[in-house]
């Protein structure tokens, strides 16, 4: 049995960085959503200072719900893409 050790093997050692930047461009939502929600957050804690007679659990729950809300809407925009992509962009045989 002849086996051939010639074979490259570059498909199969990507690095992570271009693993990252295939699965973005397959769900561009995803990045967008982590990103939008790590900006609330941080805004949020940057906000807390300044919260007035909020108190913080208040506060905080807010910052969640918004945060939260932001990954959902873009979960929602990501899912609603990808159902045009498939069903109305493709052309029809």
């Amino acid at each position: 049995m002849s086996t051939n050790s010639d074979v490259s093997l570059t498909s199969y050692t990507e690095d992570q960085g271009s693993k990252r930047i295939q699965k973005a461009k397959e769900a561009p939502f995803v990045p967008i959503g982590m990103a939008g929600f790590a900006a609330i957050v941080a805004y949020g804690l940057y906000k807390s200072k300044s919260r007035g007679n909020t108190k913080m659990s208040v506060h905080l729950i807010h910052v969640c719900v918004a945060a939260l809300g932001f990954v959902v809407g873009a979960m929602t925009l990501g899912i609603g893409y990808s159902m045009y992509q498939e069903f109305w962009a493709k052309p029809k045989p």
